[in-house]
């Protein structure tokens, strides 16, 4: 668990300070530096091959920074919503955790709110306000 949280909070501040400005312009800073120096190295095999490998090596890690950090912000996003599921009245329980959920069983629950929506459509064409709960 320790290495968890280590790695974790890693991750937070190494993709916060990777998501920078300066980063970027310090990025686009190497690639014209390797570009200038071209001529210099004739072009050469190890020429590419450094730019080559120090993007492959970034790129790499920066995978599982970004994935880290995605992780975590759904995780986030996901426990408010179903926060404010729970504590919205009427609201329907059962969709709390729905991302747990196997496919067939989401694929249920999604072909109901569409019978909805496509409902509440039909109804707003006629004019009737889409507001409230459409359950009596």
């Amino acid at each position: 668990m320790r290495h968890s949280a280590w790695y974790s909070r890693f991750a937070k501040a190494a993709a916060h300070f990777c998501g920078r400005p300066r980063m970027f312009a310090l990025a686009v800073a190497v690639i014209v530096a390797w570009l200038i120096t071209g001529p210099l190295f004739h072009f050469s095999d190890t020429w590419q091959l450094v730019i080559n490998t120090g993007t492959t090596i970034i790129t790499f890690l920066m995978v599982f920074l970004i994935q880290n950090t995605q992780n975590r912000d759904t995780e986030a996003i996901q426990v408010k919503l179903d926060e404010l599921i729970r504590a919205t009245k009427g609201a329907h329980n059962a969709l709390l955790d729905l991302e747990e959920l196997e496919e067939e069983n989401l694929d249920s629950f999604r072909t109901r709110y569409q019978a909805l929506a496509n409902a509440a459509r039909a109804e707003l064409k006629k004019g009737v306000q889409d507001t409230g709960t459409p359950e009596p």
